[in-house]
């Protein structure tokens, strides 16, 4: 668990304390995040600091919302906090150690597909905002949570905050931030996903080669159809938030006025990189669907030529076939049969006929040189 005391007027600055706080900040909120499995175990103990900071506690159903690694992303609220549950598209996939709640397990759990795809981990953050206080519940080991606890210490210092690094105002604005930054870190592996599936393409389209790495291909796309919904859970859940917003009461004071609108400008940017996430997710899993049609056509046009070719050349020798058959029949008297010349005579009709014919399949382009 870590714990961030965080204020906001006079000093900004953050530092991180030990031990949950028994009183607010003067001018500022506090942070708490925790992993899921610590958050199970130590659940009392933060109860009971919520209940003295804020004057009230997570409700039964909202504990359970939070613990469950499950949920799909979603938005809820009370008359003294709001509920967000986020699922994450991070780098990482490990399990807590039930043992010493919130320590990983080195194992990692195994996933098919490609190798970016198998390092999106895909478990729920919760957000607990309150007016003062921010809970989080982190999947074990999370570098979001990690990497957000760095970037405000290192906003605290007076080189940042001459540079005109800013700190978040609010509970609310800390919660838009992370979950920003985890919806970016699935911007950063775009690249990556995108390359793998155009080395794909290429080699369905090649054919000079046998593919035959179909499993991966499959996983792929239910992987991205997978990542689809998640998106969409995220994008509606967000949506719900920007709603909430909306019936907030205005602000006395044109600072709080102006924090809200900051509110609302961060909540629809965060959907905006929700949409382009929806956006990129759809056209790789098409891309890939597309590909599969586009191995399958050239397949079938590939087989198309060979029995094209098969055919022209049968037809080719069927002429001869016939020749041949017909000068095999157990006849005693036939033309030319006892000829000294008709071995001749009919190998040369044979080879006339082998002509016109390959002549006149190659006019038609029943018969053509096919480049790769």
């Amino acid at each position: 668990m870590r714990i961030f005391n965080i204020s906001t007027a006079g000093s900004p600055g953050v530092t991180e304390a030990e031990a949950i706080p028994t009183q607010l900040p003067a001018q500022g909120f506090i942070w708490i995040a925790c992993a899921r499995r610590e958050f199970e175990v130590l659940q009392a103990q933060v109860q009971t600091a919520l209940q003295n900071l804020c004057g009230t506690q997570l409700v039964d159903l909202h504990v359970a919302d939070l613990l469950n690694n499950q949920l799909p992303s979603h938005y809820d609220y009370t008359s003294q906090y709001d509920i967000l549950v986020f699922r994450r598209l991070a780098a990482g996939n490990t399990e807590s150690d039930v043992a010493q709640p919130g320590q990983p397990l080195h194992a990692r759990l195994k996933r098919s597909g490609p190798p970016v795809l198998k390092r999106i981990d895909t478990s729920p953050v919760g957000f607990a905002v309150f007016d003062n206080v921010l809970l989080t519940v982190h999947p074990t080991d999370c570098t979001v949570r990690d990497a957000y606890a760095q970037r405000l210490l290192n906003a605290s210092t007076v080189e940042s905050r001459a540079s005109g690094v800013k700190l978040p105002a609010s509970p609310a604005d800390l919660m838009l931030r992370i979950v920003n930054m985890m919806v970016d870190g699935y911007l950063e592996l775009r690249r990556e996903l995108t390359h793998q599936l155009d080395h794909w393409q290429t080699e369905l389209l090649n054919p000079g080669t046998r593919f035959n790495n179909w499993s991966a291909i499959m996983d792929a796309r239910l992987a991205m159809h997978h990542l689809d919904e998640i998106c969409e859970d995220q994008r509606a859940a967000v949506q719900d938030w920007i709603d909430s917003i909306e019936t907030w009461p205005d602000g006395t004071t044109p600072a709080a006025q102006r924090e809200r609108d900051l509110l609302k400008v961060r909540s629809r940017d965060v959907l905006e990189h929700i949409e382009r996430v929806v956006h990129h997710v759809r056209r790789m899993e098409q891309s890939a669907e597309t590909a599969v049609q586009m191995h399958f056509s050239a397949q079938s046009h590939r087989t198309n030529d060979i029995m094209r070719t098969l055919t022209a050349v049968t037809a080719i020798f069927l002429p001869l076939n016939l020749i041949t058959g017909f000068f095999g029949m157990n006849f005693e008297f036939m033309p030319i049969i006892h000829s000294d010349t008709g071995f001749w005579w009919t190998f040369g009709l044979m080879v006339l006929l082998v002509v016109v014919v390959l002549t006149v399949f190659m006019r038609k382009r029943y018969i053509a040189r096919t480049g790769r």
